[in-house]
């Protein structure tokens, strides 16, 4: 039995999130179908890095399955030639038996983009919010705050459904483009809640326009409480973009107009 890790990268807009669920469309079971056709297997059951909500992307992603023969050198040919346009394959690597793609990852990194101008071009991958007054000032604070709190219970949709709530992140950074028309948010972790992220981004862009101060920002994280009114931001500006494991962390490989653009630091 050889446990294989999968390095793929999807679009998720098409998509109800990552993981399989019944009567809706999922990545997990467009590749498990695709993967079970390709090797001529009655079924297969693939086990991901994480679980992506509908229309969030990942421009890296991980998955493992365990299988009693080697896999034909042209897999990742054939699997790229008959899956979506939304989804694709990078590497396909044999690894050690016990490396687990969920449980072993040791950090992943989250990147949500913004507009703050109409651009047909790249709506499906960044989130739109229309405002050219936010006070990046204020969220930088807000941001800065984020390693300094390791419990997140404050900024998760369903807090009860989570053993912990501890969140370690080791780093968080606001970005925008030199024309300051695109703003990007990065967060990296060890793990993140349901919910978390976009909950977080909109509550930034709230402090952007004023309706949210960075002290109240940093209450939720000291106190452990949700805001009364916590509306996720829009999904389509959010990217799992980077997994490390121990002895396996590859570069990502997706290549986007958003990852092209000269970002600097707030």
């Amino acid at each position: 039995m050889t446990r294989y890790f999968f390095h793929i990268a999807y679009s998720g807009s098409n998509y109800r999130g990552w993981q399989r669920q019944p009567d809706v469309l999922s990545v997990q079971e467009v590749l498990e179908t695709q993967l079970a056709i390709v090797l001529k297997l009655p079924s297969i059951t693939i086990i991901g890095c994480g679980r992506t909500d509908a229309g969030v992307h990942a421009s890296q992603f991980f998955f493992h399955t365990d299988l009693a023969f080697p896999l034909r050198d042209n897999l990742k040919f054939i699997l790229n030639k008959t899956l979506p346009p939304a989804i694709s394959i990078f590497d396909i690597i044999p690894t050690a038996h016990n490396l687990h793609a969920r449980f072993d990852a040791q950090e992943r990194t989250y990147d949500y983009f913004i507009h703050t101008e109409k651009d047909p071009f790249i709506d499906q991958m960044s989130s739109l919010y229309i405002d050219k007054k936010l006070d990046l000032a204020a969220m930088k604070r807000a941001v800065d705050l984020l390693p300094k709190y390791n419990d997140y219970a404050g900024f998760c949709k369903q807090p009860d459904l989570h053993n912990t709530t501890i969140c370690r992140v080791r780093k968080a950074t606001l970005f925008q483009t030199k024309d300051k028309r695109k703003l990007r948010f990065q967060i990296v972790a060890n793990r993140f809640l349901r919910g978390q992220i976009r909950i977080i981004v909109q509550k930034l862009l709230e402090i952007g326009v004023g309706k949210f101060s960075p002290e109240a920002f940093e209450a939720c994280l000291i106190n452990k409480q949700r805001p009364e009114l916590i509306p996720p931001a829009y999904p389509q500006g959010l990217f799992l973009s980077k997994v490390c494991y121990p002895g396996l962390e590859l570069p990502n490989k997706a290549t986007f107009t958003l990852l092209k653009e000269a970002w600097e630091e707030v």
